[in-house]
């Protein structure tokens, strides 16, 4: 039985490291202005920010149904047996509802696993899955061992500037002039399918501290379970220098755990805006 593992572009995964990898991922679609691009493929990580910063009308989408069924078509044609998708949480999109509709059609060759992941979380999903096909375990299997582990994991990011959370009515105008004039720093958090606020900081030295605090507390309450962790880093900066300092910090924070980073999918950039920093913790399965 040959089983392909499928993952979308808000994992972190585009086309070349998902050839390396062995798995099959979808870009996501991103409207800047009334025209379509797709993130990864025709829209880059600067481009996409530079839109936002200049002031351009931009916002996600889910991917067309018939995207999705083509990849899917093509996959087992390639003499795959059968697949897991691995969407983004449906928590926080439309998306993992419609192909879990589109995957009845499949009798059961397309497994969707909604285990409430994005960005670094999801893709440590992904590697989980290729672990478990590689295993040997069939689609069913996988789809039920993501989703049972589903809240094992959870993300922190913090915000360079509040106007991003301001368009998106997550943060009232009032409230945006005002933390800017202090420089307050908001802390969030992703577990599951929740967006929630989680520390107000000012500055954003002070906020990174706190987020690895946050962080390290995350990681002491996995490793007492005797739980194996990945520790993903991410973020939205528009400067290599700036990715490579934040991601030193975390690792210095971390001696001998396993860290890797991606930068900020745009699912979660068009909320956080550039320089957003961001970090996740997941179980290895």
């Amino acid at each position: 039985m040959r089983t392909a593992i499928v993952t979308d572009s808000n994992s972190g995964i585009f086309e070349v490291e998902a050839q390396q990898l062995g798995v099959y991922v979808l870009p996501m679609p991103v409207m800047i202005e009334g025209r379509e691009y797709f993130e990864g493929m025709d829209l880059f990580h600067n481009d996409f920010y530079q839109s936002l910063l200049a002031h351009k009308q931009v916002s996600t989408s889910q991917p067309a149904p018939g995207h999705v069924v083509a990849l899917w078509d093509r996959i087992l044609s390639d003499g795959y047996d059968e697949l897991v998708y691995i969407p983004m949480s449906s928590g926080l999109s439309n998306s993992c509802q419609t192909a879990q509709m589109l995957a009845e059609d499949y009798g059961g060759k397309v497994r969707v696993a909604d285990n409430h992941r994005i960005s670094i979380t999801q893709r440590s999903s992904v590697l989980d899955a290729l672990t478990l096909a590689r295993a040997g375990y069939t689609a069913a299997e996988i789809q039920t061992r993501l989703e049972q582990a589903a809240y094992d994991s959870i993300i922190y990011v913090g915000v360079e500037t509040l106007e991003f959370l301001k368009r998106g009515g997550r943060l009232t105008a009032a409230g945006a002039a005002m933390g800017t004039v202090l420089h307050i720093k908001p802390l969030l958090t992703i577990q599951g399918e929740k967006l929630d606020a989680y520390a107000k900081v000012r500055g954003t030295k002070n906020c990174k501290k706190r987020e690895i605090e946050a962080m390290q507390k995350s990681a002491d309450e996995f490793h007492r379970k005797g739980q194996l962790i990945r520790i993903g880093v991410a973020g939205s900066f528009l400067h290599e220098e700036e990715d490579r300092e934040w991601l030193e910090m975390v690792k210095a924070a971390f001696p001998g755990e396993e860290v890797y980073y991606d930068r900020l999918t745009f699912s979660i950039g068009c909320h956080v805006g550039p320089g957003a920093f961001g970090m996740g913790i997941s179980v290895k399965l």
